[in-house]
């Protein structure tokens, strides 16, 4: 994360620019300067989690009740000193991230084998230093922050950017994190979070200004400094030879200094006394040995650049276009004012836009050019979103759009219409938002979503802009419905359902699970039929018309998935009484009947339609975990009575717990798959979040808060006692008064799953845990792949290659399905396994499983036989006929 090397730098070659500072004497100070003003600290979250979770366990799922109260403490702390938090998370990851991204995860699943392989050995917890954070930390995080009070923000892009933009444009105190771009952006402050004494307020703060003076650097050459040195954009061994001849040619490198703290003395001094030398007269291409990634050079420059904030760097002399993504830059000097411009044109709009210099105010204004009228028009930059919005003329009124002008930013934004769907759209987006729209509410979270991510848009009559300018292409077209989801995206309310929306991409980080475990399966598999209902709600299923079928990329991460393609996941249609509710209908409609709406499409999600009236007679917060329950037992066949006795124990007795309790309480050993279980139901939750969000709130979030429901070493403890056979009233801690809500849970739970030919039978009498039933009786008709069972349940998850999908045939492969059935089912329980491994290893290998652009198409794995390729017929027919016979 951020620089490469400069963080040991920093501490071993620089630590002159680390200076001990005190929070309340930096709040007092700022109070005094600008009386009126609240000291404001931009938190970026993302760097803060492993930071916050304080609790001595972390690998049996999450101490959530004791992260609730480090968190509270954490808040506390500031608030009573008068520091006013604003807390940002990532929302997304870019596409330029992305390999990052993956380098990451891959990376996270050797140490997470690493953690598996010491349980077993040991049969305790690692230490410290093979920490990995519980499963869902960061989405649980921003609703307890929410629940304290505090102010949350969704990035809409990498978070760093919207936390450096944030803190520099209103004038923050600083910047709360650990990473080293902070270092490089031109913003507030930047504070170290793996410094702070939360008890003193004392922390480090780097200084920019003298690590600039140590390298005989300006601030504008910190980026360029940062991206031959590598980053999240620019790989570290693209420059790996120039950083080398630097030091090569290097005279002032000190013995004393490590090689890497020496590389970027040398980098550094090559651009102050190299660089510098030719600085406006040649271009950086011809200075530096950019060749093809000249492009993704510049791109990594300017990420660095604030809203405002230009690069001198891009000064040359002849005019050059390089392609960003689906943008066209060119820099080039404007004759007249003899100033720096950075132009940018998207082919889409057909425009380009400049960024010039105010003569009065000094600050970039972007401009933007008109293709018919061939006048420059100035474009609006609103300072939250950083979205840029050309006031463009209309060519045959010659009038421009209206603007409005908010009184606290004093940013112009315009109401400009789509040509096509004839719509005010507010043409920029601000977090701050004041309107409210009348939707499904959680009373607790206030998850109110305004109607327009624009505070205060009058709405005027806007003229027609030019026709080639076009909104962002996103998978949902109805601008109404997709304002709610940013807004809901942007505050912290939902879950995944604008990324689904927006751009028809989620992702999924690593989680606790062994790979080495062929009995219980990855979440990403278990919960993968709810979230293609969730896909048929928000996109459509194309039930109509198959060839229209949205497809959404799934990165998540799992054993076997070498992460180099996304999966590609079709939407599968909800067994619904009166078919898929609109977003509308859940989102915006008030009448009376809406509720129920919105529950019923929650439970058709997880196929639950069935237990509804069961379901509504359960106390929360115990609703929406049996709902969970229900599902994990219909979906892996591999868990037992022992397990659910465990998870309905442990949510029972967590409820006269305090956190002080859940400290002391202490386990007699670490059992892996009780580890992976932890997870999983963590996971669950997590998905019901997404879902929740999805269908409008008919729940309270509140009801599967971590916190409220589940607690690691609580499940833990109770895991093991079931284990070796003790009773309920054990589990129970001998508390008579909850043994009749154990036995109304458990009874719903093991009623819904007899619904669908489940029987939870207990392990002592029926198989080990450590061997799974593939298939049963009669349960056919809810396992199938076509999509067209009873209820669309889909695929079952052992039926789920790596990369595989339950869901309808396509129009990439259509397959054959009489049966319903994986042939391999029908083999000994051993062989299995072993045959699946097989399919797994042919479809990463086979040509066939590469849809259009050579993205997985996962759908290549039939149901029967009969649609088999050759390759697989010939590998695996003979070896399951003779394994048959």
């Amino acid at each position: 994360m951020g620089v490469r090397g400069l963080q040991g730098f920093v501490g071993s070659t620089c630590p002159h620019i680390c200076t001990v500072v005190n929070f309340k004497e930096l709040a007092e100070n700022h109070r005094s300067k600008h009386p009126g003003c609240t000291p404001t600290i931009v938190v970026d979250a993302m760097c803060c989690l492993r930071y916050w979770y304080t609790p001595e366990s972390w690998i049996c799922g999450g101490q959530w009740r004791e992260y609730f109260s480090a968190l509270r403490e954490f808040v506390t702390t500031f608030t009573t000193v008068g520091i006013r938090l604003i807390f940002f998370f990532d929302g997304m990851v870019e596409q330029h991230k992305r390999d990052e991204w993956v380098k990451r995860r891959l990376k996270n699943n050797r140490e997470i084998s690493r953690i598996f392989h010491y349980i077993k050995s040991h049969k305790e917890q690692p230490g410290r230093n093979m920490f990995f954070i519980p499963s869902g930390l960061a989405i649980f995080t921003r609703f307890a922050l929410k629940t304290l009070g505090q102010e949350t923000l969704c990035s809409l892009r990498e978070a760093d950017y919207e936390v450096a933009s944030y803190g520099l444009q209103n004038n923050c105190l600083g910047i709360l994190g650990e990473d080293t771009d902070y270092l490089i952006y031109d913003t507030s402050p930047y504070f170290s979070i793996s410094e702070l004494c939360l008890e003193s307020l004392n922390t480090i703060m780097l200084c920019r200004e003298k690590l600039c003076e140590s390298l005989n650097l300006k601030l504008a050459d910190l980026p360029l400094l940062a991206c031959l040195l590598g980053n999240d954009i620019i790989p570290e061994g693209m420059f790996e030879s120039f950083r080398y001849k630097c030091l090569s040619s290097y005279t002032s490198a000190k013995e004393n200094f490590d090689k890497k703290g020496n590389i970027i003395l040398a980098v550094a001094d090559h651009i102050s006394k190299v660089l510098h030398l030719h600085q406006g007269e040649k271009k950086l291409e011809e200075m530096l040995p950019l060749g093809p990634n000249k492009a993704l050079f510049y791109k990594g420059v300017a990420s660095y650049l604030l809203p405002g904030q230009k690069s001198p760097w891009f000064f040359q002399k002849p005019k050059d276009v390089i392609t960003l993504d689906k943008q066209v830059v060119s820099m080039c000097t404007d004759p007249e004012s003899k100033q720096e411009v950075l132009m940018c044109t998207d082919p889409e709009y057909k425009q380009e836009v400049s960024m010039c210099t105010h003569p009065e105010s000094k600050q970039g204004v972007p401009m933007c050019t008109d293709p018919e009228s061939k006048q420059e028009v100035p474009v609006c930059t609103d300072p939250e979103s950083k979205q840029e919005v050309p006031m463009c003329t209309d060519p045959e009124s010659k009038k421009g759009t209206p603007i409005y002008t908010h009184p606290e930013s004093k940013h112009e934004v315009p109401m400009c219409a789509d040509p096509e769907l004839k719509q005010e759209v507010p043409m920029c987006t601000h977090p701050e938002i004041k309107q409210k729209l009348p939707i499904g509410t959680d009373p607790e979270f206030k998850l109110e979503s305004p109607m327009c991510t624009n505070p205060g848009v009058k709405q005027e009559d806007p003229m027609n802009v030019e026709p080639e300018i076009k909104q962002q292409v996103t998978m949902v077209s109805d601008p109404e419905i997709l304002k709610v989801a940013q807004a809901q995206h942007v505050q912290g309310e939902s879950y995944l359902v604008y990324n689904i929306m927006s751009s028809g991409e989620i992702e999924c980080s690593n989680t606790l699970e062994d790979a080495l475990d062929q009995a219980l399966p990855s979440q990403a598999f278990v919960y993968r039929p709810v979230r293609q209902r969730v896909y048929a709600l928000l996109l459509g299923d194309g039930r109509d018309d198959s060839s229209s079928c949205p497809t959404v990329k799934e990165w998540f991460v799992y054993s076997g998935n070498p992460l180099k393609h996304p999966d590609l996941v079709r939407p599968l249609p909800m067994n619904l009484a009166g078919g898929t509710p609109s977003l509308k209908l859940l989102w915006l409609n008030q009448e009376p009947e809406i509720p129920a709406r919105r529950l019923d499409t929650l439970l058709a999600c997880f196929d639950l339609s069935s237990s509804r009236e069961e379901l509504q007679a359960v106390e929360n917060p115990f609703k929406a975990l049996c709902c969970l329950l229900i599902y994990l037992f219909v979906q892996v066949d591999t868990l037992c009575l022992e397990d659910l006795h465990a998870f309905i124990a442990q949510a029972l007795c967590l409820q006269g717990k305090s956190t002080m309790q859940l400290v002391d309480l202490q386990l007699d050993y670490v059992d892996p798959r009780a580890v992976q279980l932890g997870s999983l139901l963590v996971r669950g939750l997590t998905t019901l979040v997404l879902v929740n969000s999805a269908c409008g709130f008919p729940w309270r979030m509140s009801d599967f808060m971590p916190w409220n429901v589940f607690d690691g070493k609580l499940f833990h403890q109770k895991y093991l006692l079931s284990e070796k056979g003790y009773a309920v009233e054990v589990l129970l801690e001998q508390n008579r008064s909850q043994l009749t809500r154990f036995h109304n849970l458990k009874s719903v739970v093991c009623k819904a799953c007899m619904k669908e030919n489940r029987r939870i039978v207990s392990r002592q009498h029926g198989r080990s845990h450590h061997s799974g039933r593939w298939g049963r009786e009669g349960s056919g008709s809810h396992r199938t792949s076509s999509g067209h069972s009873r209820s669309g349940q889909g695929q079952h998850w052992r039926d789920q290659g790596p990369g595989s999908r339950p869901r309808e045939p396509d129009q990439w492969r259509r397959c054959s399905s009489s049966s319903g059935w994986l042939v391999i089912l029908e083999c000994p329980l051993v062989l299995k396994s072993q045959a699946l491994k097989v399919i797994g290893s042919l479809y990463w290998t086979s040509p066939l499983s590469r849809g259009p652009g050579g993205r997985p198409d996962t759908g290549t794995l039939c149901s029967d036989t009969s649609g088999w390729s050759s390759p697989y017929s010939r590998v695996l027919g003979p070896f399951l006929e003779t394994q048959r016979g």
